[in-house]
This record gives C-alpha cells, structure tokens and sequence, in this order.
C-alpha cells in the first residue's frame, strides 16, 4: 500500500508559477512511476506529467510542455511539479498516481495507476 499527499495548489494569477508536492508513504517509493492528472469542472481527468521509477525521464502532455516539470525526491519520498507561466486553463485539481514500473518507463492512462492522493486545488485567475 502506498499513500499520497499532494500539497502546493492555491490561487495564482495568470502567468505566475505554483509547485505542486506529493509525498509517499507506505512501501518503498523508488520502484514506482509517478503521474500527475488533472481534472477540470465538467471534464475528464487528464494526464499532465508521468516521471519513470529513476526520475530520468518524464514525459508530459502537449498542453503543458515548456512550462511545467516534474520531477521526483528519492530520499524525501516525494515528487514535484513545477508550474510555471500558468493560464486559466491550467484550473483543475491535481492529482498524484502512483504505479509499480513493472518494466515501463512511464503510464499514461489514469487507469493504469493504482494509488491516487486527495487532490488539489489550482486555481488561474486572469
């Protein structure tokens, strides 16, 4: 069993940057891949970042490429993401996701993840 907190989202105005956190616990952290989702009102949850078990590699969506980035703390337990030249596209609550890597350097449907956190708020005014 894993448990996720995220923590970091707040209310930002347009072009300004937030990081979001998420910290594991439960068993070792090291072997899992890490994805980041977000869901807005009225649609469905999406993919924003997925880091691989090692933190090498991180693939992230179209719509946030250049501008956000996350990466992973082993010793801490825990993973980031960077948010920067944010939008009000960008309002949703973030979610971290966890999944033994089993092999595979990222997911990146929501329901090949297995342990979510509570959410948070991110909130773009503009």
């Amino acid at each position: 069993q894993v448990q996720l907190v995220e923590s970091g989202g707040g209310l930002v105005q347009a072009g300004g940057s937030l990081r979001l956190s998420c910290a594991a616990s439960g068993r070792t952290f090291s072997g899992y891949v890490m994805g980041w989702f977000r869901q807005a009102p009225g649609k469905e949850r999406e993919l924003v970042a997925a880091i691989s078990w090692s933190g090498g590699s991180t693939y992230y969506a179209d719509s946030v490429k250049g501008r956000f980035t996350g990466y992973r703390h082993h010793a801490k337990n825990t993973v980031y993401l960077q948010m920067n030249t944010l939008n009000p596209e960008d309002t949703a609550v973030y979610y971290c996701a966890a999944k033994w890597s089993a092999g595979r350097t990222w997911y990146v449907r929501s329901y090949d993840y297995t342990y979510w956190g509570q959410g948070t708020q991110v909130t773009v005014s503009s």
